[in-house]
């Protein structure tokens, strides 16, 4: 049996009102140098340069997630039944603890690094770390458990659908926190209600029935959260800046190192080869934007101009992409204008379903729906609005992001 605190730890949360936190090794977690680094890590990457309190952080939402899991493994019968309770108290660590290898500038980082944030999450977990110490030293198993989990390989598939699943923890979290945050309405949905329809279902997560609206409207908050808040434009104009600053920086470290000297906290991403869980650490938002200032007064002009653009707000304009002789066009202007168009004319795709129900491992990647009669549905068999969401075709967005100087 995992220690419990000698009392329950309450966090006031805007979301959930309460945070509740009663197994010592949580707490513990919690307060490792690994977990404390979230906050210091923006939920939402390019975000806050358009919605201008958005500032909430990897911290705020990992609490939300756990918070969220340990509802449910307590609260809701059909799933507080299946588990032991050494199970329940791996689904909330993971829950916990699933964002802990995140790099800073969310999804912007990754598209330039070499790792993943769930591989960072893993080796954090598995290697030499506080946390690692922290929940082996409350039951051994539990790092290599956790891991499972977070990676969606677990043997018990009922635990990798909590935290990763169509209607998991960790969407319901960052929908409800980013709305609030954003001050926008799309991403509120009746959380409540599903928690209270959840049954458990042959292993699998399902919803009654009568709980289907309920979903619907989650449905759709994800839907209209991805075009109006996640893949808004001008959050990635600044996180388009952001990938042309790693990239220039890598090309300019492999031809003089050197002038690198004061960047370190970059060069371990710079490099060929994995980055270590130490390297992630030192390499928050606050360190990355600390690099950013030394790189609008150091020698490199391009990797000036766009760490200035990047401090101050001077993001790239957009238009969207019709062909490639319009592509061509803009890249001969921004040349013509003093601009290399490798670093500043980028074309961007997008394509974003809001449910796309799919068979794997005994189709967990499926939202069901019980029916009175105890049979199981996938969602769009049961909702003529999902259904039309599933088959519409996405056709996605397609922009080409460049300097307004160069006067299109």
């Amino acid at each position: 049996m995992l220690e419990r605190t000698p009392e329950v730890k309450v966090l006031r949360d805007p979301i959930h009102g309460y945070i509740h936190i009663d197994l010592k090794v949580v707490w513990d977690c919690l307060n490792t140098r690994e977990f404390q680094r979230l906050r210091r890590i923006h939920q939402l990457g390019g975000d806050f340069q358009v919605y201008h309190t958005a500032e909430h952080t990897r911290f705020s939402h990992s609490l939300g997630v756990y918070e969220i899991v340990r509802r449910m493994v307590r609260e809701i019968p059909d799933i507080a039944e299946s588990f032991s309770e050494y199970e329940k108290c791996t689904a909330m660590l993971a829950g916990l603890l699933h964002d802990i290898g995140h790099g800073p500038f969310s999804h912007a980082f990754e598209s330039v690094s070499s790792c993943r944030h769930e591989t960072f999450t893993q080796r954090i977990l598995l290697e030499d770390s506080e946390i690692h110490q922290v929940l082996a030293d409350a039951d051994p198993r539990l790092p290599q458990d956790i891991a499972a989990i977070i990676a969606y390989r677990h043997p018990n598939d009922l635990l990798n659908q909590l935290v990763s699943g169509q209607l998991d923890a960790d969407r319901m979290d960052y929908l409800l926190r980013d709305a609030y945050f954003t001050g926008t309405s799309y991403g509120t949905f009746d959380m409540e209600r599903i928690l209270r329809t959840i049954r458990v279902r042959g292993g699998r997560m399902a919803v009654k029935e009568s709980g289907i609206h309920s979903v619907e409207d989650y449905i759709m908050a994800r839907y209209h959260m991805y075009w109006q808040v996640y893949l808004h434009p001008v959050a990635r104009s600044y996180e388009t800046i952001i990938s042309m600053i790693f990239r220039r920086m890598k090309e300019q470290w492999q031809k003089d190192a050197d002038a690198f000297s004061r960047l370190e906290m970059f060069v371990p991403f710079l490099q060929d080869g994995p980055a270590g869980i130490e390297d992630l650490y030192v390499l928050d938002e606050s360190a990355a934007l600390y690099g950013f200032s030394l790189l609008e007064h150091g020698d490199d002009p391009v990797l000036r101009d766009l760490a200035s653009r990047a401090r101050s707000r001077r993001l790239f304009d957009y238009v969207e992409y019709e062909d490639e002789s319009q592509l061509e066009k803009i890249r001969r202007m921004a040349q013509e204008s003093g601009y290399d168009p490798r670093y500043y004319v980028v074309k961007d795709h997008v394509v974003q379903k809001p449910y796309s129900p799919y068979q794997g491992r005994g189709g967990t990647h499926v939202i069901w729906i019980v029916s009175e009669d105890g049979s199981l549905h996938e969602l769009s068999e049961k909702s003529t609005i999902v259904r039309a969401l599933t088959e519409a075709e996405f056709s996605g967005q397609e922009l080409i992001y460049f300097p307004k100087e160069i006067g299109i």
